[in-house]
């Protein structure tokens, strides 16, 4: 009797600490971190994204609150075949005169696309300036295909090399 006692207490215990952590974990995703540029709220975002994973939407987020940095970012998984121009491009399709933002899915499926801007952050985070982060892009992900054609930017930083 005591041992089977001994042990729903354990299992109590060992039950109370793993719902706990998933608790403490939950919100993590929806949580504002600190960082050194600007995330779009994830209600600006469509109803696609907020179904994606949290990776997904933060990087969705970043993408519309810092164009100017993902226009200046090849990505490497072969959208550029899709007319993409940059990183960017693998989430925002369009922006209308009046600032109306049309999305582009393809990178709801596409963990280079993802990855890229994430990596892109965490550099930003560490204080990277842009064409080092382009560099740095460049030589992890050059391996998975063509890079987009960010044309003269793309020459110019490749000729700093």
């Amino acid at each position: 009797m005591m041992n089977r006692f001994k042990r729903l207490f354990l299992l109590g215990i060992a039950f109370l600490l793993v719902s706990s952590a998933l608790v403490g974990c939950s919100g993590q995703g929806n949580q504002a971190a600190d960082h050194s540029f600007a995330m779009a709220p994830l209600s600006d975002m469509p109803e696609m994204v907020h179904h994606a994973p949290v990776r997904v939407q933060q990087a969705y987020q970043f993408a519309v609150a810092n164009p100017e940095t993902l226009q200046q970012i090849p990505c490497y998984c072969g959208c550029g075949s899709m007319g993409h121009t940059s990183d960017y491009a693998c989430f925002v399709a369009d922006e209308a005169a009046d600032g109306t933002l049309t999305f582009e899915t393809h990178a709801l499926g596409c963990s280079i696309c993802v990855d890229i801007a994430h990596d892109t952050m965490r550099l930003l985070d560490k204080g990277q300036p842009v064409d080092e982060i382009f560099r740095y892009i460049d030589q992890t992900y050059s391996r998975f295909g063509p890079p987009t054609p960010l044309d003269s930017l793309m020459n110019e930083m490749q000729e700093g090399q």
